[in-house]
């Protein structure tokens, strides 16, 4: 984002108690708690409502989450498929309704180009106008530039590369192979989905975590949400910051909800090569890695189901589960291929499924590590009044997931208010929430 222009005329700055930047399902859910403390606020959305899920999602695209579980402070899904799994058009119905039941004061098609300290607060200067208020929520969500390896200026003209955010559909993709780079929940579906329109698929696989779709004939979300998995707080893991870079897990939402993982993919013919790491003229180079990475994920799931199947027996549940099962283990590749020659023209397209980070690039406040990323404690900002929400694990594992944003805006909003009815100008900001708020 740019900075303000200067010499351009604006109109006279507005005053607001709270800004909250985004429109999606965390500012949403900000916005329902200062609206019910009778906070004065406003939400500035670059786009629509749900912009992120509107245009910047492929076509095909399901919720890894099935309905029951999308869920808001105040809306709860009540469709005739609770087990089913919304397309992104649903998403962005779910999320309009929900903005209409609020009355959210939402500015559409505001894109914020700076925020920094005022006297009193902070001002946050738009592409329509300035304002000035006491506090701010950013809101803008974790997934706003796509992480590209440095390597992709050098690949040869010849080949074509696409972010998921840019993907759109099989149609897009030039005739001949793909190179999907990144096994986490968004590589394997485009893996997937470009092997099933008929492209040789190869795909760069590094750190994962591997889940089953269902588990003893649940699906695997209700188990990590009965037995409180997703409810773990981020001050009760001993490496938050390790926690918050973990990809997010093989899974697939669709009309009739299947296991995708590697032993389903490579099943299908789809090659699965080591973690990209160097390219040597015109010869990609894969680390010897692959077999290391998928006994870590084997491993770490057989762990997680033996800490599922411990609960189903402590809570008496075995009677109405089916019997426990493992899966069998990541089938590799008998020898293991550790580079392809671009000038072959085996790949034609490369899908950078690398993940994406925040973009901070308007934020004019001191609050930014070495690395670019916020500085907070569980979305209380290292600045008076400044909050972060719609991060991965802020403050609990689902903090990310539509249904995660309702807990964490409660404690954030409490946490906001508590800090306004404060003279902030003669007190120092309280770290964290109040004991009373489960901090």
């Amino acid at each position: 984002m740019s900075e303000e222009r200067p010499g351009r005329q604006h109109r006279p700055a507005r005053a607001v108690t709270v800004v909250v930047i985004g429109a999606g399902q965390a500012g949403l859910a900000m916005s329902h708690y200062l609206g019910r403390a009778g906070i004065e606020h406003v939400l500035l959305e670059r786009g629509e409502v749900g912009n992120a899920w509107r245009h910047e999602r492929w076509d095909s695209l399901r919720l890894l989450t099935p309905n029951w579980q999308c869920r808001l402070p105040g809306l709860r899904y009540a469709g005739p498929d609770p087990d089913g799994f919304m397309s992104m058009p649903q998403v962005v119905d779910f999320l309009g309704d929900y903005a209409r039941r609020l009355s959210a004061p939402v500015q559409a098609g505001t894109r914020v180009r700076s925020v920094r300290p005022a006297d009193d607060g902070y001002r946050v200067i738009t592409d329509r106008g300035e304002w000035r208020c006491r506090a701010v929520v950013i809101a803008s969500g974790a997934f706003n530039l796509p992480r590209v390896p440095a390597l992709d200026r050098a690949l040869p003209a010849s080949v074509d590369r696409l972010t998921p955010g840019e993907y759109r559909h099989p149609g897009q993709l030039a005739p001949g192979g793909v190179l999907v780079v990144g096994a986490s929940a968004t590589g394997l579906q485009l893996a997937d989905e470009f092997q099933r329109a008929g492209h040789a698929v190869t795909l760069s696989v590094g750190e994962h975590v591997r889940l089953p779709r269902r588990y003893r004939g649940r699906d695997i979300q209700w188990w990590l949400e009965a037995a409180g998995i997703h409810d773990q707080r981020f001050d009760e893991v001993d490496d938050i910051e390790r926690a918050r870079r973990l990809p997010s897990p093989q899974l697939a939402g669709g009309d009739v909800p299947a296991t995708l993982d590697l032993n389903a993919l490579s099943a299908r013919g789809v090659r699965l090569v080591g973690r990209l790491v160097g390219l040597q003229e015109t010869r990609l180079q894969f680390s010897g890695s692959l077999s290391a990475h998928c006994a870590a994920a084997d491993l770490k799931l057989g762990r997680l189901l033996d800490t599922l199947d411990a609960w189903a027996r402590t809570r008496g549940l075995e009677g109405c589960l089916e019997a426990p099962e493992r899966f069998p283990p990541t089938r590799l590749p008998n020898v293991p291929c550790l580079g392809l020659d671009l000038a072959r023209g085996e790949i034609r397209t490369v899908l950078w499924a690398t993940g994406y980070r925040p973009d901070y690039s308007w934020l004019q406040v001191p609050v930014l590590d070495r690395k670019g990323q916020l500085r907070h404690h569980g979305g209380v900002v290292d600045a008076p009044g400044l909050y972060v929400l719609g991060l991965p694990f802020l403050r609990r594992r689902k903090s990310s997931f539509i249904h995660g944003a309702d807990d964490d805006a409660r404690e954030l909003s409490a946490h906001l208010v508590a800090w306004l009815a404060r003279d902030h100008r003669h007190g120092a900001m309280p770290r964290g929430l109040p004991t009373a708020l489960g901090a």
